[in-house]
């Protein structure tokens, strides 16, 4: 999976966009993309829209000792994508707890909406292996979140 480089803002500070084409690997034995790698098509949006808010994923593991990790996926297939496809990778932020993200996510071939997804993140303290709170600095770059919780 290759990820075209930009990202396109949404229509609020909690969404963004990223494109990616489809390739040979991305497919299975009847020539559209394997059902499992919508997950990770996603997981390389939630990942870019940190990044794009100034939050690399490795320097908070290695600075404060988090991580993000899927809670909970819940995911409507809809159509296939096949192989050479571009895509648009939706993800919007739709619900934030003390600890946890809720992500609205779709991925779409033009208009054409191939898959919908909810997916739960949860941020965790990888040295006791626990949820712990999102950090300040994060939930401070969602402002229709920052005063909730």
């Amino acid at each position: 999976m290759h990820t075209e480089p930009g990202l396109r803002p949404a229509d609020n500070d909690q969404g963004f966009d990223i494109t990616v084409r489809v390739y040979y690997e991305d497919t299975d034995a009847a020539g559209v993309v394997y059902y499992a790698n919508y997950l990770r098509f996603c997981e390389r949006a939630r990942t870019e829209w940190l990044r794009s808010l100034g939050f690399a994923q490795h320097n908070l593991l290695q600075e404060q000792g988090i991580a993000f990790v899927v809670r909970s996926v819940q995911a409507d297939y809809l159509a296939p994508a096949r192989l050479d496809d571009v895509l648009t990778v939706e993800a919007q932020v739709v619900d934030i707890g003390p600890a946890r993200l809720v992500f609205a996510q779709r991925v779409l071939r033009a208009e054409d909406v191939l898959f919908n997804s909810r997916v739960t993140i949860a941020c965790v303290d990888t040295a006791r292996n626990r949820p712990t709170r999102i950090p300040a600095a994060i939930r401070s770059a969602l402002p229709a979140f920052s005063d909730s919780r």
